[in-house]
This record gives structure tokens, C-alpha cells and sequence, in this order.
């Protein structure tokens, strides 16, 4: 007999996951598969959406084929800040600019000359590769392409309409992650629209996360192998999704470590004064919650691995605080915060006669780790001392265990591997008429903080280094 499901689509910057989602909250199946990001000048970062549809249907081929299920919706969630311009058919009319993109950095300007009240709306600090800049840089550059536009969309919306045809909307919480949503009015900011010269036609409808877009109609049911006629519901921007897929407790920090790292605190009341130090966005159920995101984690270790001609084990096993361990500034693709800091930023410093190879693997992991901690200093204030966290790089008994020192604080193993796809799947349930079951528990194992020894004058040079 076939199970009931849900389907999952997970859209991130360089793979999509599809899962597939029981009754009970458990995972069927799960697949992946990958796509390149193409960088055809300096600082561009873009992707041809055929390539996120191919690879989406790949996926969903893969998780129907491998058990016995009958779908019953469709949620979905993508990688946030993209900027997908399509025209009246939906068919995209140049490639996707996507958030590593630094092209726009010139008409960020624009933004810091609004009224400082309709600024702190924003509720984000100023990040070149957000929908908002992107777009002005094109209406710009390039006004034949933007004449030729239809709509703006986001990464998960466009992928959407492959589902849906013509259903042009995005959803709160990635219209808040744009830089021209007033996140205080909650509608798109006619402030940013008058100084940026963006057309308003081009912004999409904004729903709830949740909200039905449509059913699948015959012909785009038989190209996915789905049933006719089940909903689709907006979806959600990939934090959001991770927010919803998982335990997060208000008030409690979570980090992750990828590629890049992020700093997530879920349920805050947003605060529209004083220094924008941190990005706040809607999550999937209306409410907020506030994040720093760090450019330079994984990819920027993966780089000094490369770059001293190691490997992990030589990156993790030498690592010995007792030596003089040089400064490590991991900017190598330039950060956002809590001020922004152009790509080619990343240095050793404090070098001398006596500083070795292993000394140099020892300053980045040092680095990464003081980053992520003035990235928490960004954050409003919490109660909890508890600090989640998860993502490949904290799985380094060694990191893990620097991590904690550097923070001070105890940290909780959990695993997210699947809870930003489940989390697209969750918000469809209601869709398919089935009741909502419990989180699933990822807790694991707690690491707490030892003696730190030097590490906080070596955090205290780091700062120094970036005040410069």
C-alpha cells in the first residue's frame, strides 16, 4: 500500500535536495544533486535556472523511484537574496544573479542616502549581492534586458513555477531578505523604488508561506510524475525552512558551519532604531528572527589547506594554541558584518622567524572561530547560554572544542542534515490535509568551554586588525 507524503524541495546555491516526508515527520527518501555557479567576470556569481529544473526533476525522479509513496503536496524552499528576472511566460530572460554576486556594490549608495527611518526598515545592513541592488545595478546596465521583464523572482520562486505556471508571488521571508521590503510597514519599500528607479511592476505578489498557489495541473503533473491536481504552496526562503524543520528554541542561538556560517536567533520582536548591526527576517509563520551571515568559513579553510598544500588532518591535528600562532583574517570573498568588506580581504598577520606551517592552519581555524564570535557580539543579547550547533565543520572534535573556548560557552551538537527540506515539506502538510507531527529531537552530544589560555588576546587582535 502506498504511504502518504509529502515532497520537498530544497533549492540551495549549488544543489537541490528533494525529500520526501511521512505522515509522521519521518523521511521516506532523500536525493541530491549538484549544479555549477558560473562567475563569467570578476566578483559575478550567476546560474542558468534550466539547470536548478533539470536537476530539481533529477531528484524527484530519484525519491519517487525509490519507495512506494503517494504524494500529496509540494512545499519548497531556495537559497535567499537571488535575483531571477523572467517575462510574461515565465521564462527567465538572462541568467540568475545570485547572493555571492558583488557587482552592485557601487549602488549601495543609493541606500545609505534614504531617510535614516525608511533605512532601519530595511532591517538589514547593506550586502551588494541582495535582490534590491542587484536589480538597480541592471536597470542600469542593462535596461534592454529589464524592458524585456515581466517580474522579479526569487531562486524558489521561479523553480515554483515550473510547478505552477504564471503564479508570480514570493512569500514574506524571502521578500524581507531583498533590501526593498520595509520590513517595519510589511510591503515593498516605495522609498528604495523612488531612489533606486526599480519599476515597481517587476516586484511579485507577497503570501504566506504557506499559502495554496495552485494545483498541478495535468501536463506539469506528468513531466514531474506527480498526481494531478495536488496543492503547491509559496514556500519559504532556505533559514526559514531550517527554522521550521528543526527544534529551535526562541531565544537560543544556533550556528552553523558550511561552506559559509551562519548565526541564527528565531523569535525576536523586530527593533526599527539605533545601528543596524545584524540582518532581521520574517520567518515562515510571520514572525522574525535575526541572523549574521559569515561569507568565509569552510570555503575560506578549504583555500588554506590548498594554499599550504595539506589536508584536513594537518589543518585539525597540528593545532596547538600553546605556540605563537599568527593572526588569520578569513576574508577572502569579502564579508557583510557587522560592516561590509570587499573580496580580497584576507590575510596572515603577526608573522615572525619563528612562525611554522602548522602555526599558519592554526591561525585560520583560529580565525574562523573569532569571526563567528564577532558575528554573535552583532546579535541582540540572550538569555540562554545554550548555543546549537551543526553543519559539517562543527563535526571536528578539534573545531568543535576551539569553538566553545573562543565563545565561552557550551555548545549542543544537533543534526540538521535534512531539516531545511523537511522544513519546506512541513509547511505544505496543511495543504495536504494532514496533521502537523512533532520535530523530530537532533540533539547529540554538549561541548563545554575549557581554559582559554591566550585566546582572548588573540581575539582582541583580531578586532584591532579589523579596526584598521
Amino acid at each position: 500500500m502506498s504511504r502518504p507524503c509529502v515532497l520537498g524541495l530544497d533549492l540551495g546555491t549549488s544543489g537541490v535536495k528533494a525529500v520526501l516526508v511521512g505522515e509522521d515527520g519521518s523521511v521516506l527518501a532523500r536525493a541530491e544533486r549538484g549544479y555549477a555557479v558560473d562567475s563569467p567576470h570578476p566578483h559575478w556569481a550567476e546560474t542558468d535556472p534550466d539547470r536548478w529544473e533539470a536537476a530539481a526533476r533529477d531528484a524527484v525522479s530519484a525519491v519517487l523511484a525509490s519507495v512506494d509513496v503517494e504524494v500529496l503536496a509540494v512545499g519548497i524552499d531556495g537559497q535567499m537574496h537571488g535575483t531571477v528576472l523572467v517575462d510574461s511566460e515565465g521564462e527567465p530572460v538572462r541568467p540568475a544573479v545570485l547572493w555571492p554576486d558583488g557587482r552592485a556594490t557601487a549602488e549601495l549608495a543609493q541606500w545609505q542616502d534614504l531617510p535614516a527611518a525608511r533605512r532601519r526598515a530595511l532591517a538589514s545592513p547593506l550586502a551588494p549581492g541582495m535582490t534590491g541592488p542587484v536589480l538597480a545595478w541592471l536597470t542600469r546596465h542593462e535596461p534592454d534586458v529589464v524592458a524585456r521583464a515581466h517580474r522579479v523572482l526569487l531562486p524558489k520562486d521561479w523553480l515554483r513555477t515550473r510547478l505552477v505556471p504564471g503564479v508570480f508571488v514570493t512569500d514574506p521571508s524571502d521578500a524581507s531578505a531583498t533590501l526593498a521590503w520595509d520590513l517595519e510597514l510589511d510591503e515593498w519599500s516605495g522609498a528604495v523604488l523612488e531612489a533606486t528607479g526599480i519599476r515597481p511592476d517587476l516586484l511579485p505578489e507577497v503570501v504566506p508561506s504557506d499559502a495554496v498557489v495552485g494545483q498541478l495541473a495535468a501536463p506539469e503533473a506528468s513531466s514531474w510524475r506527480l498526481p494531478p491536481g495536488i496543492p503547491v504552496v509559496a514556500g519559504c526562503a532556505d533559514a526559514a525552512a531550517t527554522l521550521v524543520g528543526s527544534t529551535s528554541t526562541p531565544g537560543r542561538l544556533i550556528v552553523t558551519v558550511g561552506s559559509g556560517a551562519q548565526v541564527v536567533l528565531p523569535g525576536i520582536t523586530p527593533s526599527f532604531d539605533g545601528e543596524i548591526t545584524h540582518h532581521t527576517y520574517r520567518a515562515a509563520d510571520g514572525g522574525a528572527y535575526a541572523m549574521v551571515a559569515v561569507m568565509n568559513a569552510g570555503i575560506a579553510l578549504t583555500r588554506v589547506v590548498s594554499l599550504l598544500g595539506g589536508t584536513w588532518d594537518d589543518l585539525y591535528g597540528d593545532y596547538d594554541r600553546s605556540r605563537p600562532v599568527p593572526g588569520f583574517v578569513p576574508f577572502l570573498s569579502g564579508e557583510r558584518l557587522p560592516t561590509s568588506v570587499p573580496a580580497g580581504s584576507g590575510r596572515w598577520f603577526g608573522l615572525g622567524l619563528e612562525t611554522e606551517r602548522a602555526d599558519l592552519f592554526a591561525a585560520a581555524l583560529e580565525g574562523l572561530c573569532f569571526t563567528i564570535r564577532r558575528g554573535i557580539e552583532s546579535m541582540p543579547a540572550v538569555a540562554d547560554p545554550l548555543i546549537d550547533v551543526a553543519g559539517g565543520g562543527t563535526r571536528s572534535p578539534v573545531f568543535a572544542q576551539l569553538l566553545a573556548d573562543v565563545l565561552g560557552r557550551d555548545l549542543c551538537r544537533v543534526d540538521l542534515e535534512d531539516a531545511t527540506a523537511v522544513g519546506a515539506a512541513r509547511l505544505a502538510f496543511g495543504a495536504a490535509g494532514l496533521a502537523l507531527p512533532a520535530v523530530r529531537e537532533r540533539t547529540g552530544s554538549t561541548v563545554s568551554p575549557g581554559e582559554p589560555g591566550p585566546l582572548e588576546e588573540r581575539y582582541a587582535r583580531f578586532v584591532a586588525e579589523l579596526d584598521r
